[in-house]
């Protein structure tokens, strides 16, 4: 160890001193500014930098934890700033209908934050008792922080319906390459990756006879990050650039952004002419078809429509379905959201929130019915129990919940490939976008965003659905009522997009899939489970006195 690293290593030590050494409210403020940080090291904001300040910070005041109930305090005032600040967005959505709903934004976020904030606990106060019990000294420590992050997320991700957004692992996504071992381990993988490697410079305060041995840890981490960034590349380097990749021929698609404001999009008033502004857009001319590589001067072939974009029920309104029939492109197809209801007279009555396909002679020749629901946002949880003494209802148009479809189906749809049809937020849930019984050739995400306005909420919506690309090696299309609409091949890249609060069409062909499946969509999480064994034995391996 040189002499010109002892006054940065003093630095650290000193840090860390300070961090562990705090006590009462100030422990709980700086945990909530470092969760803070966290979220501006996600997208959209990509500070990557403060991914390091939050980890390593977590671990100080972890390691100043006088016993696991301070500990896992630590952890829910980390998930709470992390939480509040990263998903304010969720708060909007109660302002489309103000008058009805405005009051709860505030306890909706909040208490959204609270709930969430108890596994970034529990994560903290499993990593403090394998420190307590002497499993883990020294980097092995930082190493239990990532294992129980992860095990945290995972399980946030699949407990009580799950919700997987804003995982650690899409800090990543602010690189092509950084996210292509996702086609391995999923986003739970880079995680793992992010908090381990992000939380390693808290070895650098620790007060080691060796100095070599304070810094190696963080040496290793940054070396592995390195790696990963130089595999990566290679891996789109041998792919070609962006856009070059094989296109399914014949295929022509025109996605279309009308850009309603949300408030206006239910309106009984507005309806007709939304719709006409679906049909003006569809059939409007095009130039050439844009996405880089695509099929230049190629025709439309299938124009696809975002989520509920016909505010109508398709199946009993053929006057409607003429309409859209004659938007059709020759020998192709509409592909639009709409709401399904049950035939007339048949009990009892039912609402999907679906996708249909209309073909030129106004026949509707496919349909998906989404299966995983939003909370609150289209059916009210433990109805029977709340309604009686609260009354409150989903945010959604009308008083009915929603029911949820069988699960991923593969549709099969003239002139195109297999696709895997997901509505709205079922793009953010890690290996469940698709079948594996019957597997796609691409998958199409159908949304509307126009709910959270101007903010970060469908920027990370996006990013969700394009690490779903990279994890499956299939192409994604995502088609949002304001944004963001895009094209991505099954590496991840954007070849094609439209920016929030636009109106346009995007022109583009439709990449083709991998060859061959990638190793998370043929395994799964047993990579990952595979990965945290070896974390673990590599954490108990490094447990001895520094």
């Amino acid at each position: 160890m040189t002499e010109s690293l002892r006054p940065s290593l003093l630095v650290f030590h000193r840090m860390g001193q300070w961090t562990s050494a705090l006590e009462g409210w100030r422990r709980w403020a700086l945990a909530a500014l470092l969760g803070i940080a966290l979220s501006a090291a996600l997208p959209p904001v990509y500070a990557l930098p403060l991914l390091f300040v939050a980890f390593t910070g977590l671990m100080w005041l972890i390691d100043g934890s006088r016993n696991g109930r301070a500990a896992a305090a630590i952890g829910w005032w980390f998930g709470f700033g992390h939480f509040l600040t990263g998903i304010y967005w969720i708060a909007l959505a109660f302002f489309t209908d103000a008058e009805r709903f405005g009051w709860m934004a505030p306890f909706a976020l909040a208490g959204l934050a609270a709930v969430l904030a108890v596994f970034p606990s529990g994560a903290t106060a499993l990593a403090w008792w394998a420190k307590r019990r002497s499993l883990v000294q020294g980097a092995g420590r930082v190493l239990a922080l990532g294992i129980a992050w992860t095990v945290a997320e995972w399980l946030r991700g699949h407990l009580f319906t799950g919700f997987p957004w804003n995982l650690g692992g899409y800090a990543w996504a602010v690189s092509d390459a950084m996210i292509q071992s996702a086609a391995i381990t999923g986003v739970y993988g880079l995680s793992l990756l992010a908090v381990a490697c992000a939380g390693m410079p808290a070895t650098l305060g620790d007060p080691t006879r060796s100095r070599l041995r304070g810094v190696l840890p963080s040496g290793i981490a940054a070396a592995i990050l390195v790696g990963l960034w130089i595999a990566g590349a290679a891996r789109l380097a041998d792919a070609g650039p962006a856009g070059a990749g094989a296109m399914v021929p014949g295929v022509g698609l025109r996605l279309v952004q009308p850009n309603i404001d949300q408030s206006d999009k239910w309106r009984a008033d507005l309806r007709e002419a939304h719709l006409a502004r679906y049909l003006d857009m569809t059939i409007a001319p095009g130039a050439r078809l844009s996405a880089a590589g695509s099929l230049e001067g190629a025709p439309v072939t299938h124009v696809i429509w975002p989520e509920m974009a016909v505010p109508f029920f398709l199946e009993q309104d053929s006057a409607r379905r003429a309409s859209v029939a004659a938007a059709v492109p020759a020998d192709g197809l509409v592909v639009t959201g709409a709401p399904r209801v049950t035939p007339r007279g048949e009990q009892p009555f039912r609402v999907w929130n679906s996708i249909h396909a209309v073909d030129s002679e106004g026949a509707i020749v496919g349909t998906y019915d989404k299966y995983h629901l939003v909370p609150f946002g289209e059916y009210l949880p433990l109805r029977r129990y709340i309604a009686p003494f609260l009354d409150v209802s989903k945010i959604t148009q009308g008083s009915v919940d929603f029911s949820a479809g069988p699960g991923p189906r593969t549709l099969r749809l003239a002139g195109l490939p297999p696709v895997s049809p997901l509505i709205c937020y079922e793009a953010i849930f890690p290996g469940e976008v698709l079948d594996a019984d019957d597997r796609p050739a691409w998958l199409l995400n159908l949304t509307n965003d126009g709910w959270f306005g101007i903010s970060s909420g469908p920027y990370q919506h996006f990013e969700s659905a394009r690490l779903r690309a990279v994890e499956e090696g299939l192409p994604l299309v995502r088609v949002a009522n304001t944004g963001i609409s895009g094209v991505i091949d099954p590496y991840g890249r954007v070849l094609a997009v439209l920016g929030l609060g636009r109106a346009g069409v995007i022109d583009s062909g439709l990449p083709a899939p991998l060859a061959d499946a990638t190793i998370y969509a043929r395994l799964g999480d047993w990579v990952l489970i595979c990965l945290l064994i070896a974390a673990a034995a590599l954490a108990g391996a490094v447990a001895r006195p520094s």
